[in-house]
């Protein structure tokens, strides 16, 4: 099965977080997610302590390692998805870049990156159909 890092803004704004949520729950339809936290409708942007940031930095960097391919949805800026995805990349790791146009733009330094994947959708049955393109 395979493994699937989703990246989604935690601290940069929690705006997303039921679309997270969905996206995880189809994910994991085909899937194992590792970190589904990212998609709790509980977590909070102040989520951890400064002395947690250690932590969660082994965590994460330990689980794009180990992981099969990244997804970031990525409508809602976040300085910790832009870092995932560039570690990925030096990983060699897949990603998969989803944002709504309609809604907002994407940073040029993750849209003009030829090594990420770029899909942008409209609405949600648009994302979801070309969500299960990439986890089939």
């Amino acid at each position: 099965m395979k493994k699937v890092y989703f990246a989604g803004s935690i601290r940069g704004g929690r705006a997303d977080a039921a679309l997270y949520r969905r996206m995880i729950e189809f994910i994991k339809s085909k899937a194992e997610v590792l970190t589904e936290h990212v998609g709790d409708l509980s977590l909070s942007a102040l989520e951890g302590a400064a002395d947690r940031d250690a932590a969660i930095y082994s965590r994460d960097t330990a689980w794009l390692r180990e992981c099969g391919l990244v997804i970031a949805e990525c409508s809602c800026p976040s300085h910790g998805v832009g870092y995932e995805l560039c570690f990925a990349e030096k990983l060699g790791k897949p990603c998969f870049v989803f944002y709504n146009s309609s809604n907002g733009r994407l940073s040029a330094m993750i849209k003009g990156d030829p090594y990420f994947k770029v899909i942008p959708y409209e609405n949600e049955d648009e994302l979801f159909e070309k969500l299960a393109a990439v986890v089939e």
